[in-house]
């Protein structure tokens, strides 16, 4: 436990985060509140009293320069410390990024890319590493649901807008040595998600109408990792990780993505996890786990024991550890941390 609790407020309220570091702050026993920028105000603050202040990402809370400028002004009304966890990096750094923390001005910034951090550093800004997580409470193993049952499943967005801009993007190149196989199969393989009946070139075999269904909502999305064989888990790039890896093996998912420099640094492949490199392999991968039931609920079993090393609790331990060595807040932790 801390040395004392804190009261920590997050100028956010879009699905996506709040379900994640939020509640492992809340499961180390500190207080919290999620809100909208906008809808917070002087008194709010003073009735809630934050030690803390925390934006996140790029969402509808903080993506105009208005309402970083409400961020600012709020966080300049409380007079605590105010933390920004840069989640749109590497591609959007100049763009997205920089702009929101020179409005804001935060004492401190997270970042998911390592190199990131070193740009930041760079530019005098403070920062540190923090990757996604994921969280118990909502990405867990539950019962088999018919209405998602299959072989296979792909929970993202299409990005067309993406695709038409740069089709070699490594996503999509992703997406391509993950789904390709399926298709090609005739398996049973659902796309939930944006943009995919605008996106069928993207595959040799174009996806039945019946199997692409729209955005699913964020809670949702452990029914269908816990109700198919296999999950299907597109990377970005090399050096990181989406925030669905961790949600898929928190979830018990049987994941199958790529084989990254990164995916290997946290996890094992056959163990808690499967990778692949091309389509061939892919193929392969299937037709081996196919016919071995018992090895793929033993990587189930697995992959969530891996997660929990990986937990928002884990994650909001580690930022509090963190602040408290940059002299930024008093922190003492004794949380033992998952092998």
């Amino acid at each position: 436990m801390s040395t004392s609790k804190l009261r920590i407020l997050f100028l956010e309220n879009h699905p996506m985060w709040i379900y994640g570091l939020p509640n492992g702050f809340r499961k180390l026993g500190h207080a919290v509140k999620t809100c909208l920028p906008q809808s917070m105000t002087r008194s709010a603050i003073d009735r809630f009293k934050p030690d803390l202040i925390i934006a996140i990402g790029w969402t509808p809370s903080n993506d105009r320069p208005k309402k970083q400028e409400r961020i600012a002004a709020l966080v300049q009304y409380a007079r605590v410390p105010y933390i920004y966890w840069s989640t749109e990096d590497p591609g959007y750094t100049r763009r997205l990024s920089l702009p929101l923390i020179a409005r804001t001005k935060p004492d401190f910034v997270f970042s998911i890319h390592r190199p990131t951090v070193e740009r930041f550093q760079q530019l005098g800004i403070r920062a540190a590493h923090l990757d996604f997580g994921s969280d118990s409470s909502v990405h867990r193993r539950l019962k088999p649901l018919q209405k998602y049952k299959g072989a296979a499943a792909l929970v993202a967005n299409g990005y067309s807008r993406l695709y038409r801009k740069n089709p070699r993007n490594y996503r999509f190149q992703s997406l391509r040595r993950l789904v390709n196989p399926f298709l090609s199969s005739g398996i049973k393989t659902d796309l939930y998600g944006q943009s995919w009946k605008t996106m069928k070139r993207i595959f040799r075999k174009p996806i039945p109408a019946s199997r692409i269904h729209d955005y699913l909502p964020y809670q949702d999305a452990s029914k269908v990792y816990s109700s198919v064989d296999y999950v299907l888990g597109p990377q970005n790039a090399t050096d990181r990780l989406t925030q669905r890896t961790y949600e898929i093996l928190a979830s018990g998912g049987l994941l199958i993505t790529d084989d990254t420099p990164e995916v290997r640094k946290w996890f094992v492949p056959g163990r808690d996890l499967l990778v692949t490199s091309s389509e061939e392999e892919t193929a392969r991968l299937m037709a081996y786990y196919n016919k071995r039931p018992e090895l793929r609920e033993q990587i189930r079993a697995n992959a969530v024991i891996a997660a929990a090393a990986h937990s928002y609790t884990v994650r909001a331990d580690y930022m509090l550890r963190k602040l408290s060595e940059e002299k930024i807040l008093n922190y003492k932790s004794d949380l033992v941390e998952p092998r």
